[in-house]
């Protein structure tokens, strides 16, 4: 029985973890789009989706309620207030004929969709 690698998690002093692939796909979208400065990777969460919360990803200025942190030279940001909720996430990034774009491992998340987009904690 064979089992497909893990993808290495580059470590963060944040609460959230990138994998290589997510972090490589991340620093092209901030190479390609040309981000006006002070923009940086927001992670968060938010009420909605069919489970309940779903998570946020974007590019967005430091808010007043906002930790910093940095995982393999890409700055974020994430509202203090959604640490409850994103303590341990993994993001990764998936380019494959079943599942493209940013997908988020959960270890709060009591369940989930089946599009892995929303969760309940």
């Amino acid at each position: 029985m064979s089992t497909a690698p893990q993808q290495e998690i580059v470590q963060s002093s944040g609460p959230v973890s990138l994998t290589d692939r997510a972090a490589d796909e991340i620093r092209n979208i901030i190479a390609s789009k040309k981000l006006p400065d002070g923009f940086n990777l927001r992670v968060g969460a938010k009420g909605g989706g069919c489970s309940g919360m779903s998570y946020i990803l974007g590019f967005d200025r430091k808010r007043d309620h906002d930790l910093e942190f940095e995982v393999s030279g890409i700055k974020v940001f994430m509202d203090k207030r959604h640490g409850l909720y994103l303590m341990g996430v993994v993001v990764d990034y998936k380019d494959g004929l079943d599942a493209r774009g940013f997908t988020f491992d959960n270890p709060n998340a009591t369940a989930t969709c089946g599009c892995g987009s929303s969760f309940s904690a």
